[in-house]
């Protein structure tokens, strides 16, 4: 799996959690942000910690986006961020969460305060989240890495 190249935008890793087989997500994800003019390695449904790490790690993407619609996302995307943050070259990477992190709902403040807590930069879960996660693309420095 390799980033397909352009000359602007950033480089961005696309992934499920562990337990999460639904792929249409990643799928729309990767089409807004190719849309946008970003690099898009999109890491599919089911993937293990270990291989998002490594493949972060190998890709040095400058933004990781962590989706799930299961509804138990967000137990397993405190434990991932935990992973990507103990990682040397990961360590400031910007990664966001988004998508169905509960079965009850969107979790408000606090599922978003705990996982801006454990790690991430953002979080995405209400509605309304796609123009909010457009605007933090829009936020980030373009062409850092080379």
């Amino acid at each position: 799996m390799d980033l397909v190249e352009t000359d602007v935008g950033l480089d961005i890793v696309v992934t499920s959690l562990a337990s999460d087989a639904h792929t249409w997500n990643l799928v729309f994800l990767q089409l807004v942000l190719e849309e946008m003019g970003h690099r898009v390695l999109n890491l599919g449904a089911c993937v293990p910690d270990g291989l998002l790490v490594s493949e972060c790690a190998r890709h040095a993407p400058d933004l990781v986006v962590v989706s799930s619609v299961n509804g138990h996302g967000f137990h397993e995307a405190k434990r991932v961020i935990g992973l990507l943050r103990a990682e040397p070259g990961l360590t400031a990477t910007p990664v966001v969460v988004g998508g169905k992190l509960g079965i009850d709902g969107p979790g408000g403040r606090e599922r978003t305060s705990a996982l801006v807590g454990a790690g991430y930069d953002a979080v995405f879960e209400d509605a309304g989240s796609l123009a909010a996660f457009r605007a933090f693309l829009d936020r980030l420095p373009v062409g850092v890495r080379s």
